[in-house]
């Protein structure tokens, strides 16, 4: 039997890209990575832009999708599901355990991700620093950690077994002191990071294609890119 051909992974090494990497690592699964990069503008080739309508990536292309036919997927957390169901692991089949990480995952994509990501984005990249803004996503942010920490109280991973919902909240949450949180106030949380950065595929996962990050809030061009949401 033939290896299995590899997916094609549309990436750039942000808290939403390794969500994919981080899964992929810990399927074991091949896995060819695509550069896009976000401060440039390839978002919006017309290429990728078929795989990705909302020029943004992750996205993936499966060469061996449903019936052996290729798919294209796109959202991270719908990248995550469709992997999970594909290879049978870290999305339970069971209803009640499905909906509890599906809750989760929701809290993270809905919230823990573009709260904190605006928070990023008013303390530290915008031109004109806004109190207002500032405080409105600093305190989001510490409200969501705190609902975060409470879940952890009593568990290792937040629905109960190493889901999806960890690997989607792991890269976010690893800005915790850029984002104004004091790792002190939340001990659970504190103990989940340090047990998820533990697992070897995580670690992986957030080191792939690491050379290409850089500190943006000095880039001038690329925060038109990336905030402008228009090509260079």
């Amino acid at each position: 039997m033939s290896a299995a051909a590899p997916i094609r992974l549309y990436y750039w090494p942000t808290p939403n890209g390794w969500k994919i990497t981080i899964m992929l690592e810990e399927l074991g699964a091949p896995y060819e990575v695509i550069p896009v990069d976000i401060r440039k503008g390839d978002q919006f080739d017309p290429a990728f832009l078929a795989i990705s309508p909302n020029n943004k990536m992750p996205a993936i292309v499966d060469p061996d999708g449903p019936g052996g036919a290729p798919i294209s997927v796109f959202e991270s957390g719908a990248i995550l599901m469709y992997l999970g169901r594909k290879f049978g692991k870290y999305y339970p089949s069971e209803e009640r355990a499905r909906v509890e990480v599906e809750q989760w995952l929701m809290w993270q994509m809905g919230g823990f991700g573009p709260m904190l990501g605006q928070n990023h984005h008013f303390a530290l990249y915008a031109p004109e620093k806004i109190p207002y803004a500032i405080d409105r996503y600093r305190n989001e942010t510490h409200r969501l950690y705190g609902v975060l920490d409470k879940r952890l109280m009593d568990r290792d991973f937040i629905a109960g077994d190493f889901s999806i919902a960890d690997i989607a909240s792991i890269g976010w949450a690893t800005g915790w002191e850029k984002q104004g949180i004091d790792r002190a106030e939340f001990p659970h949380f504190g103990a989940w990071f340090d047990r998820m950065l533990a697992r070897p595929a995580v670690a992986r996962g957030l080191k792939i294609s690491a050379e290409l990050r850089s500190d943006i809030s000095k880039d001038d061009d690329a925060k038109k890119v990336l905030f402008g949401q228009r090509a260079r």
